[in-house]
């Protein structure tokens, strides 16, 4: 008999990762090494009992999945990593992928579709929730719909892009000048940038143009 996968899980969430292990561990296929609160204690973990792949949640306090990951990669330390998430946003799904990761499991599906996940993925081959898939064509096919009708939107630098994103989070110059490392002049001055390149005028119309596209960025 082949020895089992090892792996572990991180969510914050104690009832999810007990609803994960009672779907695991009756297969003996796949063996939980632990599961961890958040990502600090999940990055621990693993660097201490090594599994072949971990199941982690992208929001976790300590350190989210993201910075989890980051940090993993930085260490040089092999895992495949499955995240667990309930965005579905395309731009948060493209970093996720941008990062290696080989399985993007939706929350609200991870009961049904967690035990294929792992099996597609032991055998070093990608998954990605049923649900999104046909969520993220139709999210594509909106976006190109809202290109045509914005086409000024393809002058906008990475970094104004993210901007627009949190501006359509409703978020402060302040806040964003915080997140992403900047001054908060200088997201100021991006945020000028982007209302000329899109032909908008004033902070508020700037932030509705933002929200009502959210979807699109």
């Amino acid at each position: 008999m082949d020895k089992p996968t090892t792996l572990i899980i991180a969510d914050d969430h104690p009832v999810f990762r007990k609803g994960l292990r009672e779907i695991i561990e009756p297969h003996p296929e796949f063996q939980i090494l632990g599961d961890a609160e958040n990502g600090e204690r999940a990055l621990n973990m693993i660097e201490v009992l090594k599994p072949q792949v971990g199941v982690i949640d992208i929001e976790m306090p300590s350190m989210n999945g993201f910075e989890l990951v980051e940090a993993l990669r930085t260490r040089n330390i092999l895992i495949e990593i499955i995240f667990l998430t309930m965005y579905k946003e395309q731009n948060v799904f493209e970093e996720a992928m941008d990062l290696g990761i080989k399985g993007y499991v939706l929350k609200e599906s991870a009961i049904q579709d967690v035990l294929e996940c792992l099996r597609i993925v032991a055998s070093g081959k990608y998954y990605i929730s049923p649900i999104l898939s046909s969520y993220l064509v139709s999210l594509n096919d909106r976006a190109k719909a809202f290109h045509n009708r914005h086409p000024s939107t393809v002058l906008l630098t990475t970094t104004e892009r993210k901007i627009l994103r949190l501006i359509a989070q409703n978020k402060t110059s302040q806040e964003i000048a915080n997140e992403l490392f900047l001054s908060c002049r200088t997201v100021e001055n991006h945020r000028m940038s982007i209302a000329n390149k899109l032909n908008i005028h004033g902070h508020h119309n700037l932030l509705r143009f933002a929200i009502e596209n959210r979807s699109c960025l």
